[in-house]
Order: C-alpha cells, then structure tokens, then sequence
C-alpha cells in the first residue's frame, strides 16, 4: 500500500516539470509583440526604450536561460510581475483563486447530485420510460455547450423572472447570502453540462455489477433491493466514475474561464482571459501553472482513492 502510494507520488514529479515547460514556452507562441500593449498599439517607443523595457520584463536573452531563472523563481513562490500591472502575479492568484475553486466545487458536486441517482435508477430499471428518459437527458446534456446555456439563463431568467446575475461579487466569509446568489446559477449550468457524461457511465457500470453472480446471490438471500445496490453494487460500480470524475476537472477549469465571463465573477477564468489579450505572459504563466497542477494532483489523488474503494488493488 505504501509503495503504491510513494511510486505515484514520485511520477507524478516529472509531469510536474515538463509542466513548468510546456507553459513556459507556450505562451512565448502567442502571436503580438507584448511591449506594444505596454506602450501603445502605434508602436512609438524608441529602440531604446524597448531595450529598457524588455530588460525590465526579462523578454530577452536567451530562452533556455530565462526558463531556467523563471524556474529557480518557482521555487521561492515567486511566479513574477504582471507586465500590465506590474504586481507580482502571485497577489493576483491569491485575490482570484477563491473565486475558481469554489465555482468548480460547487459544480462538481452539482454534477454528481444530478448524474449519480439518475444513472443508478436508470440501470435498476433498464429499459423502463424512466431508464429512456434518464438516455434521453444525458446525450441533451452532452450536446449542448455551458455557454449556449449561460446565455439561454441570462435571456430568459430575466425575460420570465425578472432575474439579473448579481452586478457585486461578495466573498463566501464576508456576505455568504450574496455570495451563493453570485455562484448557483454558472455552478448548476456547469454541473449540468458535466453530469452527461457521468451519468451514462454510472448507468452502463451499475448495469455490469448488478449482473455479477454476488449480485443475484444476495438477491436469493433475500436481501431488500436497496440494500443490495446500495452496499454491494455501488462500491464496485464507482472506480470507472471516480476515475471519470477526475478527469473532468481540465472541463471545470476550462469551464470556469467561460463562465466566468459570462457571468463577470472575478476568477482566474476571466483573469486569464484579460492577460492574454494584453499578451500578459507572467500573468498567463501562472494561472496556466497553477491549474495544470491541481489538474496533477487530482489526478493523484484518483489514484490513491483506488486502493480506498477496491481491496484488491492493494
């Protein structure tokens, strides 16, 4: 059990670099010169001025060095200066983060809440109105986009309700009220757009277990149905859906910086949208870094579920 644990531990360091990489030199791919949002789109700055400037920013030299100091900087918890702002992106990331992680949570756990009983009564009544239904919903959630969504509740919410998104965003500590009225609606369409997936994976792995023969021998037993799916089939059928519900963290994060937008709350989402129309690279760098490894190690963290759910891994 403990080697398990060290052995994913220790891979997942190398993912971790060729992380820092691939952002690095990626956003050195985005097209426009970054010291012409500085000074202006006319482009007037002198030759010197620009020197100075990309001097100051570390636009310069050569790459392999830069990602060399970007990365000893990694280590000290420095991610660098916004260019447009000149703050150090990390008071950025700090003001914003909240904001991301509670929207994916919430939409998480909204995905779950919709796709887990809707797949499991689908499969225990396989092939009734309510298992075609429940077919029928999950594709519909898999074929719209959040976006189309979004704007569909904007339009309508406030043409029937007369409800507008909340113009003031308030954090959860300070004004809890305002704060869940700011996050439901983008945490529910998110959550929906998500659960599609998860919903017909639930249905196919409730089916396969309650096929099993422990299955039908605690039904000869006598054992109530509920107690059946609920003690023996569920644990069995959840290793494929942990497994998907890990992977569906890279949607929730792409999910954010749309919703986000949409919605005008301050997350990373829309700060990254902001830096890289601005081709603000340290600002991109960092909100790139940092989602990529809650992506690692959400992933880690579905792997050291496994063992949890399933004796027979350890």
């Amino acid at each position: 059990m403990q080697k398990y644990f060290v052995r994913r531990v220790i891979l997942m360091l190398p993912t971790l670099i060729g992380l820092t990489f691939v952002v690095f030199m990626a956003v050195r791919l985005l097209p426009g010169d970054v010291i012409n949002q500085i000074v202006g789109e006319s482009g007037d700055a002198t030759p010197e001025m620009r020197e100075a400037l990309e001097e100051r920013y570390n636009l310069n030299g050569n790459v392999g060095v830069r990602y060399v100091e970007w990365s000893a900087g990694l280590l000290r918890g420095d991610l660098g200066n916004s260019i447009i702002s000149d703050r150090p992106v990390t008071q950025h990331l700090r003001e914003r983060v909240a904001v991301t992680v509670e929207l994916g949570i919430l939409a998480l756990i909204a995905s779950q809440l919709i796709a887990l009983p809707v797949g499991i009564i689908s499969a225990v009544r396989q092939d009734s109105i309510v298992d075609h239904l429940a077919r029928s919903l999950s594709i519909l959630l898999l074929a719209v986009p959040s976006f189309w969504l979004a704007l569909l509740a904007i339009t309508y919410g406030f043409v029937w309700f007369g409800w507008t998104p909340p113009l003031r965003y308030a954090e959860i500590w300070d004004d809890p009220a305002s704060n869940i009225r700011s996050l439901w609606v983008p945490a529910l369409i998110l959550g929906a757009a998500l659960s599609g997936t998860l919903m017909r994976l639930t249905r196919s792995t409730v089916i396969e277990v309650l096929r099993q023969d422990y299955v039908r021998t605690a039904r000869a037993k006598g054992l109530r149905e509920r107690s059946t799916v609920l003690h023996h089939v569920m644990r069995n059928a959840l290793i494929p859906v942990v497994t998907v519900i890990g992977l569906q963290v890279p949607v929730v994060v792409g999910g954010t910086v749309v919703l986000e937008s949409i919605f005008g709350l301050p997350g990373l989402g829309s700060f990254l949208l902001d830096s890289v129309q601005h081709r603000d690279y340290p600002a991109v760098q960092g909100v790139v870094l940092i989602s990529g490894t809650v992506v690692i190690l959400t992933n880690l963290l579905v792997d050291l579920t496994y063992p949890l759910l399933d004796p027979r891994i350890r």
